[in-house]
C-alpha cells in the first residue's frame, strides 16, 4: 500500500509547489511597494507612539504611520465603530459584544519604590520586606516615623520619603498606598536626577519614581549605591521566596510579569483593535514594536517587555492574514486535478493507518492506561534506609572502600519527569559541599543540582551517558551519578538525614512545592491547569515536564536554590 502512495504523493508535492509559488507571486506582487495607516493613541502615550511611527518609517521607506492622538473616554467607541488600531494604557473595559477585540501587550510602566544600598538595615529590610500597610501608615506621620517601627527593631533612625514631581508617578503610588498624596509626608524632586542623588546622600530615605528611572543610561543595572525596596506582598513580615525578585532588574522584570509585584504598581501599554488586524502594514508595524520598537520605551520612561513575554505577544500576530486575496484561478481543471489527489493520499494514509491500529488495539490500550497521568504524594516517593540524604535532593552512601557514591532522590525525579541527558563532571575534578554537583536536562530545560558532600570525583556513571533514563527508574543504585573520595565525611554527614527524619522533612517540601505552583505558576489559570488532578488539587506526577523553561528557571532559583 505505501508503495501505491508514493508515486501519487510525489505529484501531489510538484503540484502542491507550483500552486504555492504562483500563489506567494499573486500575493507578492499585492503587497504594496509603499502605503500608509493611521493609528490611534491616547494622550498619555502620544509622544511614545509618535516615536515609534517615525523610527518604523525610517526603518521601512515608503511605510508611513500617522498618529491620531484621542482622549481615553472616547477609546471603547471609537474602537467599536472602526478597524483602526489603537494603543493605550491599562486595559479598557469593554463589555458584552466588545469583549472579543483583539489585545496584545506591547510595554509596561513599573513604579517602584527604592532605598540607598547605604541603608544600615539593608540586610534585614531584604529578610523581612515593607508591606503596603506599613508604607501607607509612614507616609501619614508626618516625619515622625523611625525605621525602628517599619522593621520592629526598636532602632532609631527617621525615615524621609522623596517622591519624583510627575502626574503619573503620584497616581501610581497613590494607587498602592490607598491614600490621598495631599495627606502624605513626602519631598518632591523634579526631576529624575535630583531623586536619584537625593536617595544616594541619605542611607534611611525611601524614593519613589519609575522602574526606568533608576537604570543606568543603556544598560539593565541599577544606578550606583541605589536598590528596590522589597515589598512584602502578603505582609506576613518576611521576604518568603516566591517574594524575592528584587536582587537584579532581569529577576525584577521577569517577577513583574507573571505577578509576583503588586499589579496597583504597574501599568500595561495595550494595542486594542475591533479584529485582528490583517493589513500587511499594521502587522508589520506590531510586529516592529514588539521587536526592535522596544529600545524606545526606556526613552520615554516605560519598560520594555521581557523576551519569553515578547514572544507570547508575538505569538498572536501569527495567525493573522498579512496577504491581500489572491486573484481567481483560471485553471479549474488543475485544481479538480490537485483535489482528487489529496482525496487519494489522504484516503490511503488513513486506511493504512486504520490497519495499524487494528493490529496494535492491544498494546495501544495498555500504553494509554499507562500514560494516566498519576497522583504524586508522599506515598509515592521511595526513601530507602542506610543512605544520607541532603536538603538539596541529593543522597550519599559510603562504600566498605571509603569513598561515597551520590545521586539524586526520588522526590525530585518525580518532579522533572524523564531526564533526557545529564551534565556531569570528570574525574578528578575537586567538588566542595554545596557546589554543582551535575546539570539535569529535559528537552533543553535544565535544573543545576547541588552536593551533598565535599570530594575528589573518582568517577561518574557512564551508564548515564547513554541512557539517562536511569536515573528516574532507579535513582538510588543504577542511577547514581558519581562516586566521589570524601575530604570531610565525618563533619559533612551531621548535616545529613537518615531516612525517618529525612521522610518527615519531605513532608514540607510537598507543601513548598504546592506553594511553588500555586503562586509562581499562578496555578488557577487554565494555562496551568494540567499540573494539578481534578480531585481537590493532588500534584501529577512528573509536574514540571510540560511547562516551559521559565518556570524551570522559577524552580531553580525559587525551590531548589532556596533551601541551601
Amino acid at each position: 500500500m505505501k508503495t501505491s502512495v508514493f508515486p501519487l504523493f510525489f505529484l501531489l508535492i510538484v503540484l502542491c509547489f507550483s500552486n504555492l509559488n504562483s500563489t506567494t507571486a499573486a500575493n507578492k506582487n499585492n503587497l504594496p511597494a509603499s502605503g500608509t495607516i493611521s493609528i490611534y493613541s491616547s494622550s498619555q502615550l502620544f509622544d511614545l507612539t509618535n516615536k515609534w511611527a517615525e523610527q518604523f518609517s525610517q526603518s521601512n521607506p515608503g511605510q508611513s504611520v500617522k498618529v491620531i492622538k484621542v482622549e481615553d473616554s472616547g477609546i471603547a467607541d471609537l474602537i467599536s465603530k472602526g478597524e483602526n488600531i489603537c494603543f493605550v494604557s491599562n486595559e479598557i473595559p469593554f463589555s458584552g459584544e466588545q469583549a472579543s477585540i483583539f489585545q496584545i501587550v506591547v510595554g509596561r510602566e513599573i513604579f517602584v519604590p527604592v532605598i540607598s544600598s547605604k541603608n544600615p538595615f539593608l540586610a534585614e529590610i531584604y529578610q523581612k520586606g515593607i508591606s503596603r500597610e506599613a508604607l501607607a501608615r509612614s507616609l501619614e506621620t508626618h516625619g515622625k516615623m523611625q525605621w525602628g517601627t517599619l522593621l520592629k527593631n526598636g532602632q532609631q533612625a527617621p525615615v524621609r520619603y522623596f517622591i519624583l514631581n510627575d502626574e503619573f508617578t503620584k497616581e501610581g503610588v497613590e494607587g498602592y498606598i490607598k491614600a490621598d498624596h495631599a495627606s502624605m509626608d513626602w519631598i518632591k524632586c523634579e526631576d529624575r536626577d535630583k531623586l536619584i542623588s537625593s536617595i544616594q546622600n541619605d542611607p534611611y530615605a525611601i524614593g519613589f519614581c519609575r522602574m526606568t528611572d533608576i537604570l543606568q543610561p543603556n544598560t539593565v543595572n541599577f544606578e550606583d549605591n541605589i536598590q528596590l525596596l522589597p515589598i512584602d506582598k502578603n505582609g506576613n513580615g518576611k521576604m518568603d521566596y516566591m517574594e524575592n525578585i528584587y536582587a537584579n532588574f532581569e529577576d525584577f522584570s521577569r517577577g513583574v510579569w507573571i505577578g509576583k509585584y503588586p499589579k496597583s504598581l504597574t501599568s500595561n501599554i495595550f494595542c486594542v483593535a475591533k479584529t485582528q488586524p490583517s493589513d500587511e502594514i499594521e502587522v508589520a508595524f506590531l510586529q516592529w514594536v514588539l521587536t526592535s520598537g522596544q529600545e524606545f520605551l526606556p526613552v520615554k520612561g516605560y519598560s520594555d517587555l521581557v523576551s519569553s513575554e515578547r514572544q507570547s505577544q508575538m505569538n498572536k500576530l501569527i495567525p493573522a492574514n498579512i496577504y491581500r486575496e489572491s486573484p481567481k484561478e483560471t485553471n479549474s481543471v488543475a485544481k479538480l486535478i490537485l483535489l482528487l489527489l489529496i482525496l487519494a493520499v489522504a484516503l490511503s494514509f488513513t486506511l493504512d493507518l486504520i490497519i495499524r491500529r487494528y493490529r496494535n488495539r492491544k498494546r495501544e490500550q495498555a500504553n494509554i492506561i499507562t500514560r494516566q497521568p498519576a497522583a504524586f504524594d508522599e506515598k509515592n516517593v521511595s526513601i530507602p534506609k542506610g543512605l544520607y540524604f541532603d536538603k538539596t535532593h541529593t543522597w550519599a552512601f559510603m562504600e566498605k572502600d571509603g569513598t561515597v557514591k551520590v545521586g539524586i532522590d526520588d522526590f525530585l525525579q518525580h518532579v522533572t519527569g524523564p531526564i533526557t541527558s545529564i551534565g556531569m563532571k570528570n574525574p578528578g575534578v575537586r567538588i566542595k559541599k554545596g557546589d554543582q554537583l551535575c546539570i539535569l536536562i529535559q528537552k533543553g530545560k535544565h535544573l543545576i543540582i547541588h552536593s551533598p558532600v565535599s570530594g575528589t570525583v573518582k568517577a561518574h556513571n557512564d551508564a548515564l551517558s547513554t541512557n539517562s533514563s536511569v536515573i528516574n527508574s532507579s535513582p538510588y543504585s543504577e542511577g547514581w551519578v558519581y562516586i566521589i573520595e570524601p575530604s570531610n565525611w565525618l563533619r559533612e554527614i551531621e548535616l545529613l538525614s537518615m531516612a525517618d527524619k529525612y521522610k518527615t522533612w519531605l513532608s514540607g517540601e510537598f507543601t513548598r512545592l504546592k506553594d511553588f505552583l500555586a503562586f509562581t505558576m499562578q496555578a488557577g489559570s487554565p494555562k496551568y491547569a494540567q499540573i494539578t488532578l481534578q480531585d481537590g488539587g493532588i500534584l501529577k506526577d512528573h509536574v514540571l515536564a510540560d511547562l516551559n523553561p521559565e518556570i524551570w528557571e522559577d524552580f531553580q532559583t525559587q525551590f531548589i536554590n532556596n533551601v541551601r
